[in-house]
């Protein structure tokens, strides 16, 4: 295995950020003699990122941290069309509106992260949008199109997928890859960015950007890969039962972003540790090696790092808390997510399977029931096995909260408003 003498890709090869680069030996040698610009992409496709794009986002960081340019590219261009890159079917179209609305979102992202400005080490932030759309289609296809060989871009996996699948590939969406080529080429000229980063999955499209920069600027531009990450069992990162993991904590409240890392596979904390938090190496070696009941102290560690990067130390350590009190002592934590519900409604009683699905534990009275019959909901801490259970005022606790508890590690006050 090759040794890397420069801090930002040895750090990535000891941490288990590299998947795949396309030149080792030369792209060390440019972060050693000099401040090397980098971008990752990010489509506008939700008002927020989720946990899934926090390694993309931990390789900007550690970029900055080891004296770099970090680059965030906001495809505000490539958002009008929808990556293919390994999809089963098209995407819904967005509007621009739709996609302003999302970038506003998104980039709050990443200010825990990264120090934008407009020094030589500061992290920039552009969008796709401000090259894309000002494109004349017949200069396009001429001076880039050309460079382009259909028959190499149909035997891209991303593409094969598709078509071997027999579902439609569209012309809009078959486009995707030139553009985001041509990304690459642009911001070289615009800020001499000679690096993109991305997901194992993004391989060929960031292959096409380093073939194009040749052939039109005649320069070495450079691909690095991450693995694409599932848990232990499979899963992929940044969804849950419950839904997406959301960097915007008020789209996921920062004890719910803790919660879903306390929930780590054992055997992917080690692992966790040095992809998602700054742990000195030999610190989550110590980590790692703990068993038994004592890993939940590592993963406690882990949720608790991962949440103070994103949301700051304070709301971490409360989160924390929240859960020690929840778990541990079985008292009632004022943190714990909350939903509001007439009070008028709890007078006249609200069915136990409707309630559930108000307070986000379940996406349907059928998904309630199913969570009934196993023996998995509690009210106020009391098992429930009855589904036509109606809750009233009656069921108000001392708080004058009622307590919705699916399993050990989720659990909804509901407020009468």
């Amino acid at each position: 295995m090759y040794a890397f003498k420069s801090d930002f890709l040895r750090i990535m090869n000891e941490r288990g950020f590299i998947h795949q680069i396309s030149d080792e030996s030369a792209l060390d040698q440019l972060f050693a003699k000099e401040t090397v610009s980098a971008y990752i992409g990010f489509d506008a496709t939700a008002r927020s990122l989720h946990a899934g794009s926090l390694i993309q986002i931990m390789m900007l960081h550690w970029l900055q941290q080891t004296g770099h340019r970090p680059i965030a590219l906001m495809g505000g261009g490539t958002s009008m069309i929808g990556d293919p890159s390994f999809k089963d079917e098209a995407r819904k179209l967005l509007t621009p509106q739709d996609i302003e609305d999302n970038l506003v979102g998104i980039r709050r992202n990443f200010a825990p992260y990264l120090k934008f400005g407009s020094g030589p080490g500061d992290a920039v932030m552009v969008n796709n949008a401000d090259w894309l759309m000002q494109i004349n289609y017949v200069n396009f296809l001429r001076d880039v199109g050309r460079h382009f060989s259909v028959n190499r871009m149909l035997a891209f996996d991303s593409v094969k997928l598709r078509l071997d699948r027999e579902q439609s590939l569209s012309f809009l969406e078959f486009n995707y890859m030139i553009l985001q080529a041509y990304d690459f080429v642009e911001l070289y000229k615009r800020v001499g960015c000679r690096l993109q980063m991305g997901g194992s999955d993004q391989w060929g499209n960031i292959v096409n950007g380093i073939d194009l920069g040749h052939r039109m600027e005649g320069v070495q531009l450079f691909a690095m890969t991450t693995p694409l990450l599932t848990t232990s069992s499979g899963a992929k990162m940044g969804k849950s039962a419950s839904g997406a993991v959301w960097l915007d904590g008020d789209m996921l409240s920062p004890y719910e972003f803790w919660q879903y890392w306390r929930n780590t596979e054992d055997a992917d904390v080690g692992r966790f540790l040095k992809l998602y938090t700054t742990l000195p190496l030999d610190e989550v070696a110590r980590l790692e090696k703990l068993g038994g009941s004592e890993i939940n102290e590592a993963k406690k560690i882990l949720a608790t790092e991962i949440t103070a990067m994103l949301h700051g130390r304070e709301a971490a350590e409360t989160a924390s808390e929240t859960a020690r009190k929840t778990f541990e002592e079985g008292a009632l934590a004022d943190t714990l997510p909350s939903v509001e519900v007439a009070k008028s409604d709890l007078e006249a009683g609200i069915g136990i399977l409707a309630l559930f699905v108000t307070a986000g534990l379940a996406g349907s009275n059928g998904e309630a029931r199913r969570h009934i019959q196993g023996g998995a909901v509690r009210v106020n801490d009391q098992p429930l096995t009855d589904d036509r259970r109606v809750v009233t005022l009656q069921d108000l606790g001392p708080e004058g909260v009622v307590k919705l508890s699916l399993g050990k590690k989720k659990h909804v006050l509901v407020r009468p408003v």
